[in-house]
């Protein structure tokens, strides 16, 4: 080791607190990379095993494959893993006692499928041949079929069949069952004899929604007995999942002639892998957030590095005065940069990975008790993680101790043992306003001359409040765009369980209604009225550009379809309120009126979610309902009372149609002067049980259809409550570094002001006065710092929101509220900052801290 880098060491350990001080700056920093990175693949691998319970563990689908397609796709290079599956089709369940689930689904796996797609077996064993089969326990719970182990099931296998609707289709398995005009409208066609042997018992798989109306069967697919004109599904593991996922699964698709491939991309998101808008968003997002935490991280390192270089100024003339170069100089600045990194670079990595651990130590009984959450969030570290927390972290120091090496190199012995590079004086630059003196005193006359007499310290703090309020509110907005990206890609159900009549114009009996909401469990509802048929002719300027291609148009007037819903009373003054509407304006018949919820969302055909305002309504516009599509009949005029975008319970947002909410009055008025349009009600209900609550109503009534969509809500409710915890994670953990940030150089600052400090009071001035110097110069730090903080951050959000838009499109809103927040907080961290400081100060001998010099 030469000299100059011991007696850098000795200069270290001789001034304790200020190197003290320096590797708390860097520990922090680097627990913050630490921190978010290992924040960051906890919640990706969360997501995977939540996703891969939901949807299965599988990367790639090639439907409908052959024997040799089957075996071209076996011996790719790149598969790991293949699961051959077939959807056998419905069964009618003999003896079946469930009105609204009469079948059985039989899908057959091979041995990999029974593994990759979360099949829970709870008594028996798994099928090992074609003609075994396992059935779900709730056969004998809901159904009220008895099966034991042993017995043989000898059934009519075929393809659902809806033959009430003007064109027949298939129905999917997860469809619920079909009705028209009171009666059931499917059947089963091209059905074929098989016979099982019952050889176990599983329980309801997760991906089975509740509305679907058969109970999940597997049995066994045989690859070797495949025959040379049947075809399987084919779902592959891949060895490695990167960017070239999707290109090799479409050229092995189009080299063997496969009609149909399909990516899970529910999965391969959350393994970094996104194709198309979404890869953009993602990719551009992460660059955004990654750049805006290594410059709050290098802000951090260089304040705590170029104070000490500051502190060692006189230290370095003297080097220089004994003939050490400016090389020499420089190095002793990387030099101090090295010693601290390599102390604080394991203590931050550990203190970032042990505060996430602790927070999720919290948090997961919290998940549990709220949501019923079986995954956990774990501390996922892995050696990719740690090098990359390790290398950013290296990089940040380096660049922040770069310009303070440099400005070490140039210090020249006169200047630095005069101590006069700092500060530099001429009229010019402690020139104020007289403006100022007049309307705030001389205390503030000062405090702004002691700020510009001093820049560099001053712009090192403004810079430091700066990158503090970019870095909270670029990530503040970041996080509320990915809830709100979350939340348009999501169906929006409100309710848990809809209950309707199975002919769609009728409307539900009274006393079942009654009789529904009094089952022990439900804990909400709402009986909503709609008539359908209705539609508005509205003119160009009042549709958006998005809606445009997706609507009938006529003589420059677009065909917009619109929903009448009513309501109980009590329910509607409810909704009214929140709303902000008099109940009272609802309720005349003769003068109808109407809360418009204009918002909707849609995926285009490019997969983009957008929301957008459905026909731009606003508040006494008059609305002509027309039934017909000669438009000067049967019209109908609504005034619009209030404009929302908060729909009540049991009402979701849907493409192409807005909705209005009138009271019953209205609604009764309105539907005497319709023509061709259909009314019917529904009862939607949230249950504390909602698939007992389920069961009790179909119990209950055979003449109704009930829609469980408690699966889907919970699903949803689910992934927002681990994205809040990442989310809200995210900001605390910014916030709090911001804070520390924002702390460690004032305070420092103000501690390297002893002698300005002492020099004042030595002249006379008083506690009070000095107070208020101290909080004027507070207030043009915040104003300073804001001045060019909500700027950039403005900026930085209209970045950001523009990478959302390559996948989802809806408003830009200024976040005022976070603006707000940021404006009280900055003046009341910097105004703790320099009063804690300050007081340290006045505690100091005058004398001594005259005498005082930076050593």
């Amino acid at each position: 080791m030469n000299i100059i880098n011991k007696l850098t060491l000795r200069h270290l350990m001789k001034n304790k607190k200020q190197t003290l001080v320096t590797i708390i700056g860097v520990i922090i920093s680097v627990a913050m990379v630490t921190a978010v990175i290992t924040l960051g693949s906890s919640f990706m691998v969360l997501m995977q095993k939540e996703t891969i319970k939901e949807y299965g563990n599988w990367n790639v689908l090639y439907k409908d494959v052959n024997k040799d397609q089957l075996e071209a796709i076996k011996q790719d290079t790149a598969t790991k893993q293949l699961i051959t599956s077939k959807e056998r089709g419905h069964a009618l369940l003999p003896g079946s006692q469930s009105v609204n689930k009469p079948y059985l689904f039989i899908k057959a796996y091979n041995l990999q499928g029974f593994t990759n797609f979360s099949i829970e077996l709870s008594k028996g064993r798994l099928p090992e041949r074609p003609d075994e089969i396992v059935l779900s326990e709730e056969i004998a719970t809901k159904a009220k079929v008895d099966f034991r182990i042993g017995d043989q099931l000898t059934l009519h296998v075929g393809q659902r069949f809806f033959q009430g609707a003007p064109s027949d289709t298939k129905v999917s398995h997860n469809e619920p069952l079909q009705f028209w005009d009171g009666k059931r409208a499917e059947s089963l066609i091209h059905t074929t004899i098989e016979t099982y042997t019952v050889v176990g018992f599983i329980k309801r798989p997760v991906w089975e929604q509740p509305m679907a109306p058969g109970y999940t069967a597997l049995t066994y697919v045989d690859e070797n007995l495949i025959g040379t004109n049947q075809t399987v599904d084919a779902s592959v593991v891949v060895k490695n999942i990167d960017s070239t996922i999707f290109a090799h699964a479409n050229d092995l698709a189009q080299k063997n002639n496969i009609s149909s491939v399909k990516t899970n991309d529910s999965l391969l998101r959350y393994y970094g892998e996104m194709s198309g808008g979404l890869g953009k968003t993602y990719n551009s997002l992460f660059l955004i957030v990654f750049l805006v935490i290594v410059v709050g991280s290098v802000s951090l390192i260089y304040n705590a590095f170029a104070i000490s270089v500051s502190e060692r100024s006189r230290y370095l003339g003297m080097l220089s005065s004994v003939g050490a170069t400016r090389r020499q100089k420089r190095n002793s600045v990387f030099f101090e940069g090295a010693v601290i990194g390599v102390i604080s670079i394991p203590l931050g990595v550990i203190c970032g990975m042990l505060g996430i651990g602790i927070t999720f130590h919290f948090i997961n009984p919290i998940l549990e008790d709220a949501m019923g959450v079986t995954e956990k969030l774990t501390l996922v570290v892995t050696p990719l993680s740690l090098a990359i927390a390790c290398l950013v972290s290296i990089i940040t120091i380096f660049i922040s101790t770069y310009l303070p090496a440099q400005r070490a190199s140039k210090i020249s012995a006169i200047d630095a043992i005069r101590q006069t590079m700092d500060i530099k004086l001429t009229n010019k630059t402690v020139k104020t306003s007289k403006l100022i003196k007049r309307l705030f005193g001389i205390e503030a006359e000062i405090g702004l001359k002691n700020l510009k007499r001093n820049k560099r310290r001053y712009y090192a703090t403004v810079f430091s409040l700066v990158i503090s309020i970019v870095l909270f509110l670029s990530v503040s907005f970041f996080t509320s765009g990915l809830q709100k990206t979350f939340e348009l890609s999501q169906k929006g159900y409100n309710y848990d369980i809809g209950v309707y009549e199975n002919d769609e114009e009728t409307t539900l009996d009274e006393h079942l209604v009654k009789s529904i909401i009094s089952l022990e469990g439900v804990t909400e509802f709402n009986l909503l009225e709609r008539m359908d048929g209705n539609f508005v002719w509205l003119a160009e300027e009042a549709i958006s550009e998005d809606v445009k291609p997706y609507l009938y148009r006529e003589n420059d007037l677009y065909k917009y379809r619109i929903h009448v819903t009513t309501m109980q009373e009590e329910k509607l003054r409810v909704y009214a309120e929140e709303v902000g509407v008099a109940y009272a304006k609802l309720t005349n018949p003769d003068h109808p009126s109407a809360i418009l919820i204009d918002t909707m969302t849609f995926k285009d055909e490019k997969g983009k979610f957008i929301e957008t305002r459905g026909i731009n309504g606003k508040v006494g516009d008059m609305l002509d309902l027309v039934s017909t599509d000669d438009k000067k009949e049967a019209v109908n005029q609504v005034e619009l009372i209030s404009v929302t975008d908060r729909f009540p319970m049991g009402l979701v947002p849907s493409p192409f149609e807005v909705n209005l909410v009138v009271s019953e009055p209205v609604f009764d008025q309105l539907m005497k002067k319709s023509v061709f349009v259909s009314a019917y009600s529904g009862l939607y209900l949230k249950s504390k049980a909602p698939l007992k609550t389920h069961q009790d109503i179909e119990e209950m009534s055979q003449d109704v259809s009930v829609m469980n969509l408690f699966q889907d809500r919970q699903r949803s409710e689910r992934k927002m409550l681990f994205l809040s915890v990442f989310v809200y994670g995210f900001v605390a953990l910014i916030t709090a570094v911001s804070m520390a940030n924002i702390f460690n150089t004032i305070s420092t600052s103000i501690a390297l002001r002893k002698r300005e400090f002492a020099m004042l009071r030595s002249v006379g001035m008083t506690p009070k006065s000095f107070h208020k110097m101290i909080n004027y110069e507070s207030i043009f730090y915040g104003m300073k710092a804001l001045a060019y903080g909500l700027p950039i951050s403005l900026v930085i959000m209209v970045l950001i929101y523009r990478s959302f838009t390559y996948s989802f499109s809806y408003d830009f809103v200024v976040p005022w509220a976070s603006m707000l927040y940021v404006i009280a907080a900055v003046f009341v961290i910097v105004s703790l900052s320099m009063y804690y400081a300050s007081i340290k100060v006045k505690k100091a001998n005058i004398i001594d801290a005259l005498k005082q010099e930076n050593l």
